[in-house]
C-alpha cells in the first residue's frame, strides 16, 4: 500500500503544476492593475511604476510565475499586498473555520442523503420514491445564495431563532481564547457548554446551505447503487433462504453498495472545502471562500495563488484517501 501512497503522491506533481499555471495564467489576463485598485486613481503614473517594481510586477509573466513556483517549492507563498500578512499565517488561521463548516455540512448531508437514498431504492415507484427523489432534484436546483438568503430571512430576521452570520456572537468573542481554531473542539476542550451552544447555533444556517446540494446528490446515488444491488442473485438468493428484509438491506445490500457512495462522499467533501465562497461569503464566513473572494476582488495575486493551491492540495488528498478506503469497505481490492 506504501508503493501506492507514494506513486500516487508522486503523480500529484504534475497535476498541480499545472493548476499553478492556470491559476497565474487567468489571474494576469482579468483586466485591471492591481498596483491602480492598491493606490487608487489618483495616483501618479510615477507612484504606480514604483509600486509595480516594488511587487514585483513589472517583471515578465514567465519570470514572475518561475518565482511563484520557486517560492512554493520552499513552501512560502508569499505575503497578501493588501494586508502584508503571510499567507501561510491566514490560511492557519481560516482553514479551521471552513473545515468545521464542511464537516458539518457533509454530516447533515450523509446523515440524511443516505437512509433517504436506501428507502428510495427499497420503495421504488412508491409515493415515497417520487417523494423523496423530487425533494433531491429540489435540492440539487436550489441557488446556494438564494437558499442561503432565505434562511437568513425566516431563522434569523423574521423568527429570531438564529443569528444571521459570523462564527461567534461578538460578546463571546471578547472573551473567548481558541486553542485550535476548531471553535466547537475548543469550547469541549474547555468544557464550555454555554460557548459550545454559541458556535452550533451560528454553524447551522451555513451549514444546511452548504450541505443542501451534496445531500442530494448523495441520495440520488445512494439510490441508484442500492437498485443496483439489490437485483443481484445473490439477494434474490437471500430473500429464498428466508433472510428478512432488513438485514438484506443492511448486512448484504448497503456495504456493497458503499463503494460508489464513498466516492461521491469524498469529491463532494473535497468540493464543499473549495467551493464555499457563496456561502461563507453570504454568512460573513471567516474561512477560505471568503478570504478568496475578497482576494480575487481586490486583485491580490498572492492571496489566489496560494489560496488555490492549498484548496487544491486538500481536494487531492481526500481523493486519496477516500481511494485508500476502498480496501476496507471491499477487501478484494488489492493496491499493487
Amino acid at each position: 500500500m506504501w508503493k501506492y501512497i507514494i506513486k500516487r503522491l508522486f503523480s500529484l506533481l504534475p497535476v498541480l503544476l499545472g493548476i499553478t499555471l492556470l491559476v497565474f495564467t487567468l489571474l494576469h489576463l482579468i483586466p485591471g492593475d492591481p498596483a491602480v485598485v492598491l493606490l487608487g486613481e489618483r495616483a501618479t503614473p510615477e507612484q504606480i511604476e514604483a509600486f509595480r517594481q516594488q511587487l514585483g510586477l513589472n517583471q515578465p509573466l514567465p519570470l514572475q510565475y518561475i518565482t511563484f513556483i520557486g517560492r512554493l517549492i520552499r513552501f512560502d507563498f508569499g505575503s497578501s499586498i493588501i494586508s502584508g500578512i503571510p499567507i501561510a499565517e491566514e490560511i492557519k488561521i481560516r482553514w479551521p473555520a471552513t473545515f468545521e463548516l464542511s464537516v458539518s455540512a457533509m454530516l447533515i448531508a450523509v446523515v440524511l442523503g443516505v437512509p433517504a437514498g436506501i428507502m428510495a431504492a427499497v420503495r421504488k415507484n412508491s409515493w415515497l420514491d417520487n417523494l423523496l427523489m423530487s425533494g433531491s432534484l429540489i435540492g440539487v436546483s436550489l441557488p446556494v445564495y438564494w437558499l442561503g438568503l432565505l434562511l437568513i430571512y425566516l431563522f434569523a430576521v423574521n423568527w429570531q431563532l438564529l443569528p444571521p452570520s459570523g462564527r461567534i456572537s461578538v460578546e463571546s468573542a471578547f472573551n473567548f481564547q481558541a486553542i485550535t481554531g476548531f471553535y466547537l473542539l475548543d469550547s469541549l476542550l474547555k468544557l464550555d457548554l454555554k460557548m459550545f451552544a454559541n458556535v452550533i447555533s451560528h454553524l447551522i444556517l451555513p451549514a444546511l446551505t452548504l450541505g443542501t446540494i451534496p445531500l442530494a446528490i448523495i441520495a440520488r446515488i445512494t439510490r441508484s447503487a442500492m437498485l443496483e444491488t439489490l437485483s443481484q442473485d445473490y439477494i434474490r438468493t437471500a430473500r429464498a433462504k428466508g433472510v428478512t428484509g432488513r438485514s438484506i438491506v443492511v448486512k448484504h445490500a448497503l456495504k456493497n453498495a458503499f463503494l460508489p457512495i464513498i466516492t461521491t462522499i469524498g469529491l463532494q467533501f473535497g468540493t464543499l472545502l473549495s467551493g464555499a465562497i457563496l456561502t461563507e461569503t453570504i454568512f460573513s464566513w471567516p474561512g477560505i471562500g471568503s478570504w478568496l473572494y475578497e482576494g480575487i476582488l481586490a486583485r491580490d495575486y498572492p492571496v489566489v495563488q496560494g489560496g488555490v493551491v492549498f484548496v487544491s492540495v486538500a481536494f487531492v488528498i481526500i481523493n486519496l484517501l477516500v481511494d485508500l478506503s476502498y480496501a476496507f469497505f471491499d477487501p478484494r481490492i488489492q493496491y499493487n
